[in-house]
């Protein structure tokens, strides 16, 4: 694992939150080119839109007004202003020092309330805590901040793979927002930092996907799994980091997940209430080893599990006889099985080769490892053509890129790119399956996307030198485009 001490120290966005699926942040220089995009079928176009400040996140949109706004990991919020002949700008609207979010990972808008989530450092940087505010950005002059909810102190650590809250997504009747808390450890092992917060593994308040009412302020969430339930809070629980959610046309919530260090695929959960998804277990449809209190990780005999892996490295993959055991009575809903053709490359388990699902008729749950699934969005509306209407899409944020050709692990050698998710339920196993299909490819880090029509954009974090944001023109519904344009001439 390849991480600066400049991004340890700033504990910077995406090596806490995907960095445990063995990221490398990009960087580029100012002034440095970069190769744009590049669309992998006809009837798709890629353009540059604009540059962005360091550290971009999320890329959202209130949809009263049709502005566009982004967010940073350092807790800004701009809007992007367009004018005339100009190329778009970035101007800011708040900073970390306006809402206390240090670490800001969230943000959505319902109608004109703009939504933020993340963490902030306490117990000087030992400890965090998760928050939650929201704006109600039709008053005039300063907009008005609520607090939604502050968490009771709970451990960081000195790793990268303290995820904290970040997803963030309004139900589609508008009652709920629905925030992600991220693992704050790779596989479910100890993380005490330094000591200060003995035996401490995950809790109640991480590795689960909340929902509060819209309306909900002020309110204390306690490290208390009873407690949360029984007033409502916990919505499912056992999915490692789900860095992005996404409702599809017929209201049900979707969410990609990344997974730790050893070779478990990543995963994609039709969420449901009550459910649990089976971390830290079983990742990627695979059952983690940690919970063997035999287990003798080694490398050098398990093809699973990279020599130079962080979590190797630093010996958090150890014989562990503490390992909590998987709760009774408790059924693990399994990930979204991918069909292919793409991201569905997988470590066999008998051989521990690199095999392709296309040759095998192995199905994937759902991505392959280290790909880092990011940007999860549907088209609800139908506004796209062709064969893409009604469907989904994420983004890679790992992978590819310029050496991944050359890359000697299969499960790297493609990424950092756009995918088409056509979307199968599955009636014998109550849930879906996905065909999953490249259309864009060679981004530099894309970490969000938004849909707008028949546009997507995609957003880049682009570590300190800034990223950009690239607008991508998918086929359109012409029948829906020429309904809203008779409309607006009447």
């Amino acid at each position: 694992m390849k991480l600066s001490t400049l991004f340890l120290l700033k504990a910077s966005l995406l090596n806490l939150a995907l960095v445990s699926s063995g990221l490398v942040m990009a960087q580029t220089s100012p002034g440095q080119s970069t190769q744009p995009p590049v669309a992998l079928r006809p009837d798709i176009q890629v353009e540059h839109y604009m540059k962005v400040v360091p550290e971009a996140v999320r890329l959202i949109r209130n949809p009263v007004t049709g502005a566009v706004y982004y967010t940073t990991f350092t807790g800004e919020v701009y809007q992007i202003v367009e004018s005339p002949g100009q190329a778009p700008t970035s101007q800011k609207v708040f900073s970390a020092e306006d809402h206390g979010i240090t670490r800001l990972q969230g943000a959505a808008f319902l109608k004109n309330t703009l939504f933020l989530a993340g963490n902030i450092s306490v117990n000087n940087n030992k400890g965090t805590k998760g928050r939650m505010v929201r704006y109600d950005m039709q008053t005039t002059g300063k907009p008005e901040m609520t607090e939604v909810f502050n968490t009771v102190e709970y451990g960081t650590n000195k790793t990268t793979f303290d995820h904290g809250w970040n997803a963030l997504e309004i139900s589609p009747n508008q009652k709920y927002v629905y925030v992600n808390t991220g693992a704050r450890t790779d596989h479910g092992e100890v993380q005490d930092n330094g000591g200060v917060y003995p035996n401490a593994r995950d809790n109640a308040l991480t590795a689960r996907i909340f929902r509060f009412p819209v309306k909900a302020k002020n309110l204390l969430l306690t490290n208390d799994e009873a407690k949360l339930k029984a007033d409502g809070y916990i919505y499912a629980e056992g999915i490692r980091n789900a860095y992005d959610m996404a409702f599809d046309a017929d209201g049900k919530l979707f969410a990609v997940s990344n997974s730790g260090d050893y070779d478990h695929p990543e995963d994609m959960f039709w969420v449901r209430q009550g459910r649990h998804y089976g971390f830290p277990w079983i990742m990627g449809g695979i059952e983690n080893p940690q919970q063997d209190p035999n287990w003798q990780p080694n490398p050098d005999n398990d093809p699973f599990m990279s020599k130079f892996a962080h979590a190797w490295l630093m010996r958090y993959f150890r014989n562990d006889p503490e390992f909590p055991k998987k709760p009774q009575g408790v059924s693990f809903t399994p990930s979204v099985q991918n069909l292919g053709p793409d991201a569905n490359e997988y470590r066999d388990r008998a051989t521990g080769k690199v095999m392709d699902g296309d040759s095998t008729g192995v199905t994937v749950g759902t991505f392959n490892a280290h790909s880092s699934p990011l940007g999860l969005l549907f088209d609800t509306h139908n506004e796209l053509g062709s064969d893409l209407q009604g469907d989904g899409f994420v983004i890679r944020y790992a992978g590819g890129g310029k050496n991944g050709a050359n890359n000697p692990n299969p499960l790297r050698k493609q990424g950092k790119d756009l995918l088409h998710l056509h979307m199968l339920y599955d009636k014998a196993t109550d849930n879906y399956k996905v065909k999953t299909t490249r259309i864009v490819n060679g981004f530099t880090s894309p970490s969000d996307a938004l849909q707008i029509g028949n546009t997507v954009y995609v957003i880049e974090y682009g570590g300190k030198a800034g990223g950009d944001i690239w607008k991508i023109t998918l086929p359109a519904n012409d029948k829906l485009a020429r309904r809203k344009d008779k409309k607006q001439k009447v």
